[in-house]
């Protein structure tokens, strides 16, 4: 008689280097390989615990001493717009949604080159050529789609992004959509382009019959990450579950040499999707 063995990858913990959100800060991430037949089964059920997915890696926040970040999702049934997240919906309906496989092309690496040098000139991806650039696109396991927004209007001749205005890699988890990475033109920024690619995500999932949108982390205390905590029905992934995001005050970003659990206490503490009841 054949018995299937629990599904059982081996946990990593990355060298330290300068944290992206919270300037002076180092951060650490505790991260798995995500590849074979039973890569989405684990994105899936990771997912749910607070990692996020980047190419064939699973990963999650684990710095020595600063909890800051946390995973972050809309509940679908609960979310309603505010005045002036449907003023973003009124700014950016020219926009039209397209949705292919994940396949790389120049124009989107245009896009992707100058949103960077825009927002993000000193950050880890600055450096990016059109390759690796493909890699982040094309190198995935699990179900994947590239969510593209294409301006409907007049679109000039010389336009090097060929209508492409905004770009979303999502990942189609078995409860939600995971918008694993986004960018925009920079000339969009006064019409809250991530504010708009969140809303119409929700869209997509209510499509889709999915309860959530996994929006990746927020962090009290950085200014990129503001935004996220504006949306009704956001939940945080804390102690181990998901509970409502009450108000960004009320969540501290100081560091503390205890609130981070010794590595062995985190990996014994995930559920592998075998042991799931």
């Amino acid at each position: 008689m054949r018995h299937s063995l629990p599904i059982a990858p081996q946990f990593y913990v990355t060298a330290p280097q300068p944290c992206p959100y919270l300037e002076g800060r180092m951060e650490r991430k505790l991260f798995t390989a995500l590849q074979g037949e039973t890569a989405e089964k684990l994105n899936n059920s990771l997912s749910k615990q607070g990692f996020r997915r980047s190419q064939n890696v699973l990963y999650r926040p684990s710095c020595a001493d600063c909890s800051a970040c946390l995973s972050a999702r809309i509940r679908v049934a609960d979310f309603a717009p505010s005045k002036s997240q449907k003023r973003v919906l009124k700014r950016n309906r020219h926009l039209e949604r397209g949705a292919s496989s994940p396949w790389a092309t120049e124009a989107q690496y245009a896009l992707f080159r100058d949103y960077l040098d825009s927002r993000h000139a000193a950050g880890g991806m600055a450096d990016m050529d059109l390759f690796e650039f493909a890699a982040m696109v094309e190198e995935t396991p699990i179900r994947t789609r590239l969510i593209e927004y294409r301006d409907t209007g007049d679109v000039a001749g010389d336009d090097p992004y060929e209508g492409l205005r905004a770009v979303s890699l999502t990942d189609i988890l078995d409860d939600g959509v995971s918008m694993v990475y986004s960018f925009f033109a920079p000339e969009m920024t006064k019409t809250s382009p991530g504010t708009y690619l969140i809303l119409d995500h929700i869209e997509i999932a209510r499509h889709l019959g999915l309860p959530y949108v996994y929006l990746g982390y927020w962090v009290p205390g950085s200014d990129k990450m503001g935004y996220k905590a504006k949306f009704k029905g956001v939940e945080i992934y804390l102690n181990g579950r998901w509970e409502d995001l009450t108000h960004p005050d009320d969540y501290s970003s100081e560091i503390n040499p205890l609130s981070v659990d010794p590595i062995a206490e985190q990996v014994a503490r995930i559920t592998l999707p075998d042991s799931q009841s």
